[in-house]
């Protein structure tokens, strides 16, 4: 357990990463002051052939990627123990690998996860993190040639929970990661998908959908570094809002070095007010060092409820509510269904429902 660290210093919410973060709400993660304790918070649900999980010493097991991420620093000097999850070269999985948070107690807790796909191999992974957590954690991909790795992280949390993580990719020659972002539970849940390649031909997909109701807080800080020639990266995040200080953010940086000839990048956020009182930050950053490149581009759009489509149900007899969810779902389908998970999907969208009739949207 840690409440001293040597590198460390806290943010006070004037920096540009933490301007629209609640500090108060971090549960105490963020304060030296606060004992925090390492913790192995991934356990495997549904063991396979390709796969091995082992428990390494942090000194024995560096971040194998840089961050000034003030959370991720801390996080890395108090974790003891890594969880480290090897899918071995050349292996196939025939189902979606499922892991879940275990060992969490409601108390403060850092964990650190390290996930190595062998060159050629193919794998989906499925996190589902639910329950009570305060919880400050990474997770580090690091994909060698010729691998695809689709990873979903299911944030389903209690209305208590406090979530600040980081998930960042490495992307060797010619491999592809697929990233599914979906947070709809939690008081406070701060998350940072980022990515960085490492070879030409690599591929990078970021999708995310996140739902917001009373009082909750979410936030989503995306970085694509461009750093090879070659490479290319989509990002889509859509979100939706229902009740009074119900607050979403969204950041999302590409940055193409000068180096990255040939790069083909877009980013999209888009989101959906359903109430008053609700408020969704949305900020597309696109910095280009080269005009060698296939394509850039981004957007940003925050709107109301489409009133016309709910008239457009209603005319043909579909009672309002129902026409009013067949509307958000509608809008989430796009992202929802590349789970292709039918039981998940199910229960996401009736997580969504659920949430909705609680907030009388």
């Amino acid at each position: 357990m840690s409440t001293l660290t040597t590198n460390y210093l806290a943010p006070t919410g004037r920096e540009e990463a933490w301007r629209f973060t609640p500090l108060a709400r971090v549960g105490g993660l963020l304060d030296s002051a606060v004992a925090v304790s390492s913790v192995n918070s991934i356990k495997i649900v549904n063991s396979q052939n390709g796969v091995k999980l082992t428990f390494k010493s942090a000194g024995d097991q560096p971040a194998i990627s840089t961050s000034d991420d003030l959370a991720t620093i801390r996080a890395r000097e108090i974790v003891e123990e890594i969880s480290h999850i090897e899918i071995a070269a050349n292996s196939q999985l025939e189902q979606p690998l499922l892991l879940e948070r275990a060992n969490l107690t409601g108390k403060p807790q850092a964990s650190r996860t390290l996930i190595t796909c062998g060159a050629n191999s193919h794998a989906t992974i499925i996190l589902s993190n639910s329950g009570d957590a305060i919880l400050s954690d990474e997770i580090e991909f690091d994909l060698s040639q010729g691998s695809t790795l689709t990873f979903v992280s299911l944030q389903e949390w209690s209305s208590k929970a406090i979530h600040l993580g980081r998930q960042h990719a490495i992307i060797a020659k010619d491999a592809t990661f697929n990233s599914i972002v979906v947070t709809v539970g939690g008081s406070l849940v701060r998350l940072l998908p980022t990515v960085e390649y490492r070879g030409p031909g690599s591929s990078a997909d970021l999708q995310g959908l996140y739902f917001a109701t009373d009082g909750q807080h979410l936030e989503h800080r995306l970085h694509v570094d461009h750093n090879v020639p070659n490479a290319k990266s989509r990002v889509n995040y859509k979100g939706a809002l229902a009740g009074d200080k119900a607050h979403t953010v969204w950041i999302g940086d590409v940055y193409i070095r000068s180096n990255a000839e040939g790069t083909d990048t877009y980013e999209l956020n888009r989101n959906l007010l359903l109430s008053d009182g609700a408020r969704a930050d949305s900020v597309p950053n696109l910095e280009i060092e080269t005009g060698e490149i296939v394509g850039a581009g981004h957007a940003s759009t925050t709107g109301r409820f489409d009133d016309e489509q709910l008239f457009y149900l209603s005319s043909r007899g579909i009672p309002a509510e129902i026409a009013r969810r067949l509307v958000i779902r509608g809008f989430f389908a796009e992202i929802v269904g590349k789970i292709k998970d039918e039981e998940i999907e199910n229960r996401l969208m009736d997580r969504i429902d659920a949430e909705l009739a609680k907030v009388g949207a």
